[in-house]
């Protein structure tokens, strides 16, 4: 019941991944107050091997934001460390609450507060579910290069920031649930604190506009000897604004997105069947209203080798609602 209740207060707000919105410029109700968007990526670990980095972390909307999402993502991986054994199905779920504020006209600060509620069977029917908090994240960026919010702008406009931040050990972290499936990646967090390091860059022109993205994950060791794999998210996404009417924007968005993770250490020796690369397709489109977006991103797998092929990604799949304050 407490985590019905958890889960239920979550799901009042749900996050929106991030657009990039200018307003027509052959509008005569154009203003100089028009929000800017842009698609970003930021990894959103557990810390695990295809753990759904590359669903997003924050947004590049320069004013105060609250929401949560919803992200799902579908397993099948080995019940078992040998070729032929058999398969299980993993299904992992995620709400998270999150926000970001601007601090002054360079700065700014996102955080991230995940609730995980994962299960899978085994080959001989019985279950396993965990469910709980996960590792809070908290970033910092700088914007060297900053989108001007006025209608005499002319031509493409750039932008770029750097950060960097930190995944507090705020999820729970147990050796048992690496028995039997290889797939480490069922856990609520990592157990360690882990930093993250990263770029975003934008362009766009007119109501269209393309998003890169790079980080980068350390993972430290925790108090188990147990340490995960260093992470890399990248992507890299298009799109069109379509207005309308005055408060109501449709945004269609096509990209793709990769992610690749180091073998884990176990006792300071190289954990068997980790770590690995996966390549994403992403669809998504979102609806806007006046303070609120709505949408829905799609992944599916291009080419993958996880945990030594042992480990495999069915898809991916996120809804979201963000409220502008």
């Amino acid at each position: 019941m407490k985590n019905l209740i958890i889960i239920g207060c979550l799901m009042v707000v749900c996050n929106a991944f991030a657009i990039h919105k200018t307003e027509p410029t052959d509008s005569l109700q154009t203003t100089a107050t028009t929000k800017h968007y842009v698609f970003e990526d930021f990894c959103d670990t557990c810390g695990c091997s295809g753990n759904g980095g590359s669903m997003g972390f924050g947004t590049g909307l320069d004013t105060n934001f609250a929401g949560v999402r919803y992200i799902s993502q579908s397993y099948q991986s080995r019940d078992g460390i040998f070729n032929d054994s058999p398969w299980i199905d993993e299904n992992f779920n995620t709400l998270q609450a999150w926000g970001r504020v601007p601090i002054g006209k360079r700065f700014l600060v996102n955080a991230i507060v995940p609730y995980h509620f994962h299960d899978r069977e085994f080959a001989d029917k019985s279950s396993q579910d965990i469910s709980g908090l996960g590792d809070i994240t908290v970033l910092g960026f700088y914007k060297i290069l900053a989108k001007q919010d006025s209608i005499m702008v002319v031509g493409p406009q750039h932008s770029l920031q750097v950060g960097g931040g930190v995944k507090m050990p705020t999820g729970s972290f147990d050796r048992a649930n690496n028995t039997g499936s290889v797939n480490t990646s069922f856990q609520l967090g990592t157990g360690s604190w882990d930093y993250v390091t990263a770029i975003n860059y934008g362009l766009s022109h007119n109501n269209w506009g393309v998003s890169a993205m790079v980080n980068y994950t350390f993972k430290t060791k925790n108090a188990k000897d147990y340490q995960f794999g260093n992470q890399l998210n990248y992507g890299l996404n298009t799109y069109k604004t379509y207005y309308l009417s005055d408060n109501f924007a449709l945004t269609p968005a096509l990209g793709v997105g990769g992610e690749n993770y180091s073998e884990d250490e176990s006792y300071n020796l190289s954990v068997l069947n980790t770590g690995g690369d996966v390549f994403f397709g992403k669809l998504s489109v979102e609806a806007s209203y006046k303070k609120y977006s709505l949408g829905v991103t799609s992944m599916l797998p291009i080419d993958q080798n996880l945990n030594n092929g042992k480990v495999e990604v069915k898809n991916r799949f996120s809804l979201y609602l963000n409220i502008n304050i």
